[in-house]
């Protein structure tokens, strides 16, 4: 595959998931109050899918570790909403086994390695490293806000997962830039703005 379109799937990721946390940080402006809308879900699961394939194309494990993470966690947070159930039945298992189902064509037909992604050339393992504990981090987040909405039974965006999503997303930022990948980095320069003024508006409702 040609690096634009390689780049082209990076990006298309990144708008989705900038359009997320656009559209969640207008309805919290609106209402003065962290909201947690449905399309935010939508948008995080499709877009996980492309920053995945993304990150294989880059063999970049970091990025796929990342990814690999959330998905299902968006899933559960659209079947707490309500909006899961009303899927037709066929489209839910698609949506279950799709990623599974690449996955095994690329490890069928790719040439898939897994030394590929540890030992890639083009990343010293010290830059993995970062780069990997920075999707840890930055990906507990979503585990954090799993645990919280289950123990209330009801999808929320609590403050906790916004602290996360800075520290997280500041540690990316590093390794974007020595990654010289412009994919992580504009994504997650735009969105650290977004969660400074979450946890401002968390803070005014816990005030």
């Amino acid at each position: 595959m040609e690096n634009w379109q390689i780049y082209a799937i990076g990006f298309t990721a990144q708008i989705l998931f900038s359009a997320r946390l656009l559209h969640q940080w207008l309805l919290s402006e609106k209402l003065k109050m962290v909201v947690t809308p449905t399309l935010f879900w939508k948008l995080s699961l499709f877009a996980s899918f492309l920053l995945f394939v993304y990150g294989y194309f880059r063999d970049d494990f970091a990025i796929m570790f990342g990814q690999g993470i959330t998905y299902f966690i968006y899933i559960r947070n659209l079947y707490l909403q309500g909006t899961w159930q009303r899927l037709p039945s066929w489209l839910q298992w698609l949506l279950y086994l799709f990623p599974i189902g690449v996955i095994s064509f690329f490890i069928t037909f790719k040439s898939f390695h897994i030394d590929k992604l540890f030992l890639n050339e083009d990343i010293p393992f010290w830059l993995l490293a970062l780069g990997t504990s920075a999707q840890i981090i930055f990906n507990l987040r979503f585990i954090y806000q799993w645990f919280y909405s289950e123990k209330i039974r009801q999808s929320v965006l609590p403050l906790g997962f916004w602290v996360l999503s800075l520290f997280g997303a500041s540690l990316i930022l590093i390794y974007a830039i020595l990654r010289q990948d412009p994919v992580l980095f504009i994504g997650h320069i735009l969105g650290s703005f977004i969660y400074v003024r979450n946890i401002v508006l968390s803070l005014k409702t816990y005030a």
